[in-house]
């Protein structure tokens, strides 16, 4: 009998309920009885209606010379008899079935370019949510859209649920509507039929499987399940509607689709730079980035929201909690893996975490953890950027302050000092939309996968709002308080005693000493567990600053410091001062103490004393630990006014550079070779030292036991590889021993095409 078939986006059943067979009679009509089987035996109504409503738990018999087919909807039953029966080639002639499907994902084909994906190093089919992609279905036969149905669906996730997203039914529709699933048949050739495909920009991100299901007058069918086939849903900067939309694209090409950047690091005054390969379009990575979100074990039917996806991340980035990605060491022992500063780059650490299932790597320090996190979030489509703010403070009392304590003799009392000041610390910045809060906060959200403090039980930190943080709203979600304190914390003058400024970033917080900084600051500290405490500086007419020439001391010699001290008063004044310097980590956390010293200093009225400070390179080159990082503190008393003096200087010693050249030409598939050269700066053997040489597009990351190195010497050694992509590329390398970290190089080298060979 001749099909009915009905308008589709008008049916509510159409994505709750997947067993309904659309296009069919009314489903109050009554069922028919299915033929019987060898034995002449028919099956009992119950059984017929599971078969029905899920033909992949209770398949119909059927013969070997049938395949991913289901008869159902025989209608008349006065000719059954002339029905052809399973197995029958006139059978398979009528019935629709899927031969193959094109999903058009090759580089160039049009899914990729519109969708920003070509430069994804990877045969997966790679789209962006929230827009349209096209592909091509082979039948069996040509499709008849008055008499067939074609319907696709999309499973991803462990429990894939129609409600949930995670289960989705695409229909077949005239005409093709925004913000919603929906198929179109767009060009029909004999067999093949072109499909314009929607999607919303809400979609759940990760990797959906990909089934056809046909229905005609002669029964259902469903194509096999083939993983490469798999649909791969990003996020789409470049969707309007899209909650991580950025309306700049040379912003998105910078914070989304550039592969490489800088990660800067050392003292305010002494900013260091290396190159970092974020990799996310390298092969394998976006497998090990969802990797990463399914061993989070929250459900997938949160991965739609990208609040709720960075928050994820930013837990699974460290180890604690959850045995993410990274294990973080401050120890300076990396014996039993990696120093933090010999990685150049995520692809090594990320496809080793997926290689061992899960098992984290050992060792990441902030930045390491902060290009991770880049690497992961632009792979997933959100933009991102890696941030460093030096003299960070971290909060262990949500005072909304750094507090620093002194004894009556001016000496730091351990005990107290909790909270501290990291030279530098490495977070990042997201983008995406706020919906969540008031508006206004939308754009850059802060984000950190450093373990420092937990959040909600868990070691991450953010999205928080850069807009709140910089107008000190620190109740705003997430974690606004901890990162308003990293920030923009100014030290608290506890016992009345310290006196100091602690921030130097000026990208989420208004410029220093401005009134509007000053308001924030007072606004957020209101908020804080010391509200009571805090107070705004009074002046004094006795002030102490700690300078330094240039780039600063270089490791393996003296370091010199300017101490300058300014009398503004009309009256003599008599300084006590004391200095101690101690090798710090990074973090700000004291190692040792290395050299201790006192003075009395007078003044004149209205004078300037200018004093040259000298640390000698015996006291400090058997104590030194990652990054050089050393810190002066000095505090002094006004004899006539009991003025207290306090203040810290923490500054490093330079280490020299990796120096990389090429020899010859860069080809795409030819042998090419560079020199690496190095010149040991201490007067001291370096022992066991490795290289560590990657870039993107050259060679997969090598470690090269080069054995030690003699004082003052210099050494070069040659490695060779085959650059596989054209264009510019970076090559990077770094050093490592026990007695110098920190030492890296990076060179740009072009890589042409490969060169056609002669008539």
């Amino acid at each position: 009998m001749p099909v009915e078939t009905r308008p589709i986006r008008d049916r509510s059943a159409v994505g709750r309920f997947p067993s309904v067979i659309l296009g069919f009679g009314d489903d109050t009509e009554e069922e028919k009885e299915a033929p019987g089987d060898d034995n002449g035996e028919k099956e009992n109504a119950c059984r017929r209606w599971l078969r029905k409503v899920c033909p992949c738990c209770c398949p119909k018999p059927k013969d070997d010379n049938i395949t991913d087919t289901v008869v159902t909807g025989i209608d008349d039953l006065e000719k059954e008899d002339e029905k052809p029966k399973p197995g029958d080639s006139k059978l398979d002639e009528l019935l629709l079935k899927v031969q193959s499907i094109d999903l058009m994902k090759n580089k160039s084909e049009v899914n990729c370019t519109e969708h920003h994906t070509n430069l994804y190093r990877s045969n997966n089919f790679i789209i962006r949510r929230g827009q349209n992609f096209q592909m091509w279905i082979t039948l069996s036969r040509p499709y008849d859209p008055h008499t067939d149905e074609l319907h696709l669906e999309l499973k991803t996730g462990l429990l894939p649920t129609v409600s949930k997203g995670t289960h989705v039914i695409i229909p077949l529709v005239e005409e093709l509507e925004d913000d919603r699933w929906e198929a179109a048949v767009v060009k029909q050739e004999d067999k093949r039929i072109k499909l314009s495909v929607n999607s919303p920009p809400t979609a759940v991100i990760g990797r959906y499987q990909l089934i056809v299901q046909t229905n005609c007058a002669n029964g259902r069918a469903f194509s096999t399940h083939n993983p490469a086939n798999d649909i791969f849903m990003l996020f789409n900067p470049w969707c309007e509607d899209d909650t991580v939309f950025m309306d700049s694209e040379a912003e998105r090409q910078e914070y989304v689709l550039n592969d490489i950047g800088r990660i800067y690091y050392g003292t305010m005054n002494q900013i260091g730079e290396r190159t970092w390969n974020y990799g996310q379009f390298d092969d394998g990575i976006l497998a090990a980035c969802l990797f990463v979100l399914e061993k989070s074990g929250t459900p997938s039917s949160g991965w739609g929201d990208p609040i709720n996806v960075v928050r994820i991340i930013s837990a699974m980035i460290n180890s604690p909690d959850d045995c993410g990605v990274l294990e973080g060491n401050w120890s300076g022992n990396y014996s039993n893996g990696t120093s933090p500063t010999v990685w150049s780059g995520s692809v090594e650490i990320l496809k080793e975490y997926h290689k061992n299932n899960g098992t984290p790597v050992k060792y990441g320090q902030c930045w390491v953890f902060a290009g991770i996190f880049t690497t992961v979030l632009r792979c997933l489509g959100i933009p991102s950027r890696t941030v460093t703010n030096f003299s960070s403070a971290h909060d262990t009392d949500v005072s909304l302050t750094t507090d620093v304590y002194l004894d009556e003799n001016l000496v730091p009392i351990d005990s107290l000092n909790a909270d501290s000041i990291w030279n530098f610390h490495v977070w990042n910045d997201c983008w995406m939309a706020r919906p969540d809060l008031p508006p206004g906060n939308g754009g850059w959200q802060a984000v950190d996968a450093t373990p420092q403090e937990t959040s909600q039980g868990t070691y991450r930190c953010g999205p928080a709002s850069l807009a709140a943080v910089r107008n000190g709203q620190v109740y705003l979600k997430h974690d606004s308080s901890f990162v308003f304190a990293e920030d923009s914390s100014s030290a608290q003058k506890p016992l009345g005693l310290m006196n100091a400024t602690t921030s130097h970033t000026f990208t989420s917080k208004h410029p220093e000493g401005t009134e509007a900084e000053r308001i924030a600051v007072e606004t957020a500290c209101s908020y804080g567990s010391k509200a009571q405490a805090y107070s705004s500086p009074t002046a004094k007419d006795v002030s102490m600053e700690v300078t330094m020439d240039g780039e600063g001391p270089k490791m393996g010699k003296d370091a010199d410091l300017t101490i300058t001290l300014k009398n503004s008063s009309s009256q003599q004044r008599t300084v006590l001062l004391n200095g101690q310097v101690a090798v710090m980590y990074y973090t700000g956390v004291h190692k040792d103490t290395v050299k201790k010293d006192n003075t009395d200093v007078d003044l004149l009225p209205n004078e300037i004393k200018i004093l040259e400070w000298t640390l000698e390179y015996k006291d400090y080159k058997d104590q030194l630990i990652d990054h050089a990082a050393l810190m002066l503190t000095l505090s002094g008393r006004v004899r006539e006014t009991q003025q207290v003096l306090a203040t810290q200087f923490s500054f490093r010693l330079r280490t020299p550079d990796l120096i990389i050249k090429p020899i010859g030409k860069a080809v795409v598939g030819e042998k090419m070779a560079v020199e690496i050269s190095f010149t040991n700066p201490l007067p001291q053997v370096l022992k066991a030292v490795i290289f560590h040489v990657e870039g993107l597009g050259f060679k997969t990351a090598r470690n090269i036991n080069y054995g030690d190195i003699g004082s003052r010497a210099s050494v070069s050694l040659t490695e060779y590889f085959v650059p596989t992509l054209p264009g510019p590329r970076k090559l990077l390398a770094s050093l490592d021993c026990k007695q110098l970290t920190q030492v890296h190089g990076v060179a740009d080298i072009t890589v042409e095409e490969k060169r056609d060979a002669a008539p």
